[in-house]
This record gives C-alpha cells, structure tokens and sequence, in this order.
C-alpha cells in the first residue's frame, strides 16, 4: 500500500512529438505536474515583464490613449500662453468699458491706482468724499512726518513668507518640479523669447554669465528672500537696479552648458534656504 502511494506521488508525464507516416519520435519531453505549473508561471511572469519593460522605456508608450508625446507638451504650452493673454485682454476690455460707461455718465474714468478696486467690485456709494479727503490728508502727513524722522523704515513690518504675494515670473509648465535634495528648484518651460518677470520687489544683486547657468539674473527682496534665474537669453536690468513686482529682468532662453532647451531655471531662498516656489506661485 505504502509503496503504491510513493508511486502515484512520483507520477510523471511524457509529452511526445511523432511523425505521422513513419511513428519516430521527433521530439519528447518528460515533466511532472508540479513542474508544468512551475514553467507555466515562469513564462507568464516573463511575458508580463517584457510586455512592461517594451511600454515603459520604448516609444510604444505614446500609443497608450491619454499619455502626452512631445506634440501634447508643446499644445499644453501653447494653451497656458494663450490663457494668459485672453486674461490680459479680457482685462483691457473690462477696463475699456468700464472707462467708456463713466465718460458716457459724465463721471471721471478710472484711474491706474483704483484698477484693483474696480475689479473687486468696491465702490465709493454712499461716502463722505470730504471725510475721505480730510482723512487723507492727515495720512500724508503723518507719512511725511515719519519719512523726515526715518520712523516708518525701522517700523515696517516683515511679513512670513506665508502672507507675501509672488509675482507668476513666467507662464509655462514645469518640465521638472521642486526636490529638496536632488532638484531644489523648478524648471519652467516656455517658447524662447517670453519675458521673465521679477516675482517680487527688490533690487538686483547679480546680473551676469556663468558657464553652467549661462546668463543669470540674482534679485534680493525683503524678508531674508532672494530669487534667481537661470539660462536666460537676455538680461534686461544690471547690478544695483531697483524692480518692482513684474517687472521684466530677462527673456527666455537656453544658454549655459548643464541645459537641453529654453527654459527658466527658477530658485526661491529664503533665509539661506531653498524652498518650494510651487507652494507659493502658481506657473
């Protein structure tokens, strides 16, 4: 009994190749079950794996429906520029109304100052202009007094980086994000020639070409924060230039030896460290 089970145990198959006319083996393989199953899995897992490694390191993957090639990148690109301007110029139209009712009304057209109110909706209905002209008044004098005595520079408050308000310094995607230990900066791709914008006030305290970065704009701001641009075209401000927020410094470009297209290589420091301008600006 015992040895009739080792035998059923040890039970192995034969799978034979014959020849039709003459019955001669042409070719045999000997397995057991446990080894049919064995190679069986085998060779799905390596058809899995090829069929991966052919999706993922190949061209073959643009043929994937939803995956962005080369032509997406550059319409992804071209749409967000276009956005840009059709916000521009839906602003431009507001505004042009906006100027076009007052004069028809009789009323004063809108000022550069008040654009901002204008597109919050505020209005002045209901408001003692005298009051507001005899509180203004007595501002600009206190302002002026603090000005002689240099009171309001040793008072000006320093906002968290939190609650300061950054400039977009260009319209673009980012080719490569923010990684504080390998990458910490972003990449922001854009046609060569868009105007690269200060992201905030301040003054330029490097302007000039380095091998690696090729020409490179440095501008410190208040708070202890300093922005840089890399691989520019051209450089539109020099060392010691004030700038204000949005203020062009550069045009895009691809200069320097460590890039492969033009893009701006954009980094945010603040106290002697880099951060996450993705946190804070929206490209």
């Amino acid at each position: 009994m015992a040895n009739h089970n080792k035998e059923k145990r040890s039970r192995k198959f034969r799978l034979a190749v014959l020849d039709d006319n003459t019955h001669q083996q042409l070719v045999t393989l000997h397995f057991s079950r446990t080894g049919f199953f064995v190679t069986i899995v085998t060779i799905m897992v390596v058809l899995t794996a090829a069929i991966f490694s052919i999706i993922a390191f190949t061209p073959v993957r643009t043929f994937i429906p939803g995956y962005p090639d080369a032509r997406s990148k550059r319409a992804a690109i071209q749409n967000a520029i276009t956005i840009d301007s059709l916000e521009r110029v839906v602003f431009r139209w507001e505004l042009y109304s906006e100027n076009l009712r007052r004069v028809v009304e009789g009323e004063e057209p809108i000022k550069i100052d008040s654009l901002i109110k204008v597109s919050s909706g505020s209005s002045t209905e209901g408001v003692d202009m005298n009051e507001v002209a005899l509180k203004d008044s007595l501002l600009r004098e206190q302002v002026k007094e603090e000005e002689q005595f240099g009171i309001s520079q040793r008072t000006r408050r320093n906002l968290p980086i939190e609650g300061l308000h950054f400039f977009t310094p260009l319209k673009g995607v980012i080719s490569q994000g923010y990684d504080p230990a390998m990458h910490p900066y972003v990449d922001i791709t854009a046609p060569a020639g868009s105007v690269v914008k200060a992201t905030l006030d301040g003054t330029v305290i490097f302007a000039g070409w380095t091998d690696d970065a090729g020409n490179t704009i440095q501008i410190q701001h208040d708070g202890d924060i300093v922005s840089i641009y890399k691989h520019n075209d051209r450089l539109l401000k020099k060392i010691g230039d004030k700038v204000s927020a949005g203020t062009p410094v550069a045009l895009v470009g691809n200069t320097g030896e460590i890039t492969t297209g033009a893009h701006l290589h954009f980094e945010l420091w603040h106290k002697g460290e880099t951060v996450d301008p993705t946190k804070y600006i929206k490209f």
